[in-house]
């Protein structure tokens, strides 16, 4: 009588383990089967959709962004003694325009205006006549011009220097 009660038993654990194996199943089968949906929902364009994630194109299309044309500035002829190696008297006779994109900051670089040409005068005083040879003397002039402008002019920012104006002789 000892030996049926353990076929019952084996009985039992076969059922056990079937029902753990389903449970199993469903738990790895259900996410997968719901992260494949979510990833095929999201690919097609459908989930963003439905998430109220769209772009708001209308909105951006109705209120363009109108560019503001910068505004320029003065800049009074200035006349510097080059720096010449043979003693030869040069000079430059230089006139120039700076382009400020802000319009608020106007007032701000015609207020620190004598300080913008100060930095200027000292910097082309220090320049030899070879430096200013060609465009590329021309262009680094223009840069060095450019970066002492926004040192005197700080915080407000001017974004080019531009030359009405340049005789070096």
């Amino acid at each position: 009588m000892s030996s049926p009660p353990p076929a019952k038993t084996d009985e039992a654990d076969a059922s056990a383990a079937k029902k753990g194996g389903k449970k199993k199943l469903i738990l790895i089968a259900v996410p997968v089967v719901l992260l494949l949906a979510g990833a095929g929902l999201w690919f097609t364009g459908i989930l963003p959709h439905l998430l109220g994630m769209e772009k708001k194109d209308d909105q951006a299309a109705a209120e363009p962004a109108k560019p503001v044309p910068p505004s320029y500035v003065d800049v009074p002829e200035m006349v510097a003694n080059l720096n010449s190696a043979n003693r030869k008297p040069s000079y430059v006779k230089l006139a120039a325009r700076v382009e400020v994109p802000k319009p608020d900051d106007v007032e701000k670089v015609k207020a620190a205006l004598p300080r913008l040409q100060d930095m200027m005068q000292t910097y082309m005083r220090e320049m030899r006549p070879e430096e200013l040879r060609g465009s590329a003397g021309t262009y680094r002039l223009r840069e060095e011009l450019l970066a002492r402008a926004n040192a005197a002019v700080a915080p407000a920012k001017i974004s080019d220097v531009l030359f009405t104006q340049m005789l070096v002789q």
